[in-house]
């Protein structure tokens, strides 16, 4: 289960003293310890950052995929860690914390984002799914391996589902993928990959 710090902060104060013992967000003011991964979560977001940066070599973008960087939206006291985050490094010198704190506030620094569903599945579908719009980041996945969303998301009955959010006139627009369909991303439109072969990276250990 999430645990959570109550005591509200900024996010000045938590980028500078957040705690080293894990991962962790901040919520409106609230320090998140995120759950330890599952392994195959860990297993999916591995398989996409390989995946996607074989793809921003051969096409020679000026993207980067950082380990730890920090999305903030701009008016809020919230600082959010996706799965898999991907800069444009053209844009980096526009974002006025980058360089001391890694972390970015504009959507042109973010052309995808990617989170992988975990038990708080809640956050990924609603409340970053709202805070990514907001910020303008043009692409975000929803990778939910476990059918954990509700019914009203994936179906019913639930089953595996990659939901690929883009920007069109300052909104989202889902397109969402299951089994053996290609995957259809704007911002990498080769990459070759069905949702089953995403799934499929988490099948060789323990869920």
């Amino acid at each position: 289960m999430t645990q959570v710090i109550r005591k509200l902060v900024t996010f000045e104060e938590f980028a500078l003293l957040k705690p080293e013992d894990g991962r962790y967000e901040l919520h409106d003011g609230v320090i998140i310890k995120m759950p330890q991964p599952l392994g195959g979560h860990e297993d999916i977001i591995g398989f996409l950052t390989l995946e996607i940066a074989v793809e921003i070599k051969r096409l020679k973008l000026p993207y980067s995929i950082p380990k730890t960087a920090l999305v903030k939206p701009p008016e809020s006291e919230s600082g959010y860690s996706p799965d898999v985050l991907i800069l444009n490094r053209s844009n980096l010198a526009a974002e006025p914390l980058w360089k001391k704190e890694s972390t970015v506030t504009q959507g042109a620094s973010i052309p995808l984002a990617i989170e992988v569903v975990s038990t708080n599945w809640r956050d990924d579908y609603h409340k970053k799914y709202g805070e990514y719009e907001g910020i303008g980041i043009p692409e975000y996945w929803i990778v939910d391996y476990l059918a954990l969303g509700g019914r009203n998301l994936i179906g019913n009955p639930k089953q595996p589902t990659i939901s690929i959010y883009s920007l069109v006139e300052d909104e989202y627009q889902v397109s969402q993928f299951r089994g053996d369909e290609r995957i259809q991303s704007p911002t990498f439109p080769e990459l070759n990959l069905t949702a089953q072969q995403i799934f499929d990276a988490a099948s060789s250990s323990s869920v």
